[in-house]
């Protein structure tokens, strides 16, 4: 079971009286036939249930005001079977306060040319209902998915599939905590933010949480139970004893457990979705101190396995991107080919293969790996612990991707989005990390400049699976602002929209 297993989305089909009861009878009877379809499409991974039609503004805002109470539903999908007259539509969508889609279809593929009269004209209205509709949308500024095609094809279907997706990120995002061990690095700007506006905006709630007490969880975990996970890591990865000799070896792998298991039962006990590490606290100072208790290094191996579980990730405390990778995952449960935490580490200048390794100190997520990952234990000489520690190393696979990066410009949170393309890197038998090497589009002087003008950090959340559509949806769901940097942007055009984009906020808050 994953956890759209949980959700809903609620399908409100929009009618009236006017054309009497057994046109109602006939609207309901399609909309229960379109809903079944659906479901059993297999391209909308959230059960889509039917909540009647709305004929009346009661029967809307009782519907909708009881969406906002419902914990199961996380979105709304509505479409004018016939004619629906807006003004009723008003108070309901005023009080949604749930994501919304407007599926504009209607029930039959074809006009019957030889039999359509004019009772068939006026039951089927969708032509003529979802322009009333999308006008009062519209007019409430009311923010929106709209969807237009035959409902039993393909692409709608997955369309809807993208938002029901982000949708389910979204309602997940909602009572999200971030838990930082430790706070961040001295003096970087775009690990930090305001925790209050993004718990306002973004439902991201963030806390610190003292080293001292994962400590705590650390001295509790049995050899038996570090014993255990070490041998399920023997199944799972290619066991490489490297400079560190076997018996080093096999301590920090031990040690790496049972790291992972302490952060793990924290999460757990504290209801937490994600969480941050900085290499500046880790426990105890002095290794060397015989009631030493602290981590021998930052707890690289367990930030990968658990990302790969689904928990958010950020380094150095970046509690924006933890939060940001725990909805890339939860958006991409079940589908095929992984998502990361990532960071621009150096570049490669190489022409039009001109590219950038992204990797991290230990910390990428083993499902974007091209092969089964290398277990190992290397000297990491950073921060407040020198020491060896383990971590998996591996090349992400080749292919296109999507990355992104949420930032705080004071009055508002603007989301960053880069295409890039992985391609295959060189060995680096010195640097023993995982990591890829990606071309951002539409090349590397144009997308770095770009990425740079808009404020994006060095810190991203990564994915094969994702298109643009995510994020697109994603950012009009939750209200901020979106950059795309794709194949078609150019210097000039992205400077103006960053420009546009400036006066637009500016004025917005000035009229709110």
């Amino acid at each position: 079971m994953n956890s759209f297993d949980n959700f809903e989305i609620w399908w409100v089909t929009g009618a009236q009286l006017l054309y009497g009861g057994d046109a109602v009878i006939q609207v309901d009877a399609h909309s229960k036939d379109m809903v079944a379809g659906l479901n059993s499409s297999n391209n909308i991974p959230v059960k889509i249930v039917y909540k009647g039609t709305a004929n009346s503004s009661k029967e809307v805002e009782h519907v909708m005001k009881e969406a906002n109470n419902d914990n199961k539903c996380i979105g709304i999908i509505t479409w004018m079977h016939t004619f629906s007259p807006a003004k009723m539509w008003i108070h309901g969508l005023q009080a949604l306060q749930k994501p919304l889609l407007h599926f504009h279809t209607q029930y039959n593929a074809e006009i019957p040319w030889d039999t359509m009269d004019m009772d068939f004209m006026n039951l089927n209205q969708s032509a003529h209902g979802d322009r009333e509709f999308g006008h009062i949308c519209a007019h409430l500024r009311k923010p929106r998915k709209v969807v237009s095609g035959y409902w039993k094809d393909e692409k709608p279907q997955k369309q809807i599939a993208v938002w029901a997706r982000v949708a389910a990120a979204w309602a997940d995002s909602q009572d999200m905590r971030i838990l930082r061990f430790g706070d961040q690095m001295n003096n970087v700007a775009v690990t930090d933010g305001d925790k209050v506006e993004a718990e306002v905006r973004l439902g991201y709630h963030v806390d610190y949480y003292p080293v001292s007490n994962l400590m705590e969880y650390y001295k509790k975990v049995t050899e038996k139970e570090a014993n255990e996970l070490v041998e399920e890591y023997k199944k799972l990865y290619l066991i490489k004893i490297d400079e560190s000799g076997e018996e080093v070896y096999w301590e920090k792998v031990k040690n790496a457990a049972k790291a992972e298991i302490a952060i793990r039962r924290v999460l757990i006990d504290e209801n937490a979705k994600g969480f941050t590490t900085n290499f500046d606290d880790l426990g105890s100072v002095d290794v060397n101190d015989p009631n030493f208790i602290g981590l021998d290094q930052i707890p690289g191996l367990a930030s990968q396995r658990l990302m790969a579980e689904g928990y958010g990730f950020g380094a150095e405390g970046d509690w924006k991107s933890a939060a940001l990778y725990r909805s890339v995952w939860f958006m991409t449960q079940g589908l095929p080919s992984g998502c990361s935490f990532l960071e621009d580490y150096t570049l490669n200048f190489d022409g039009e293969n001109s590219a950038i390794l992204q990797s991290h100190m230990l910390e990428i997520c083993p499902l974007i790996a091209a092969n089964k990952p290398r277990l190992e234990v290397h000297y990491l000489g950073i921060g407040i612990r020198k020491s060896h520690t383990a971590r998996l190393v591996f090349d992400s696979k080749v292919g296109a991707g999507v990355t992104a990066t949420i930032i705080d410009l004071g009055n508002r949170f603007r989301l960053v989005v880069n295409d890039v393309e992985c391609i295959q890197p060189k060995p680096l038998p010195k640097l023993p990390v995982a990591n890829a090497l990606w071309i951002p589009m539409p090349n590397f002087e144009i997308g770095t400049a770009a990425w740079i003008l808009a404020g994006g950090t060095h810190h991203s959340c990564f994915s094969y699976d994702i298109t643009p559509e995510y994020w697109e949806d994603y950012a009009e769901i939750a209200d901020i602002e979106m950059i795309h940097i794709n194949k078609d942007t150019t210097i000039r055009n992205i400077k103006q929209e960053l420009r546009n984009n400036e006066v637009y906020y500016l004025l917005n808050k000035a009229l709110r």
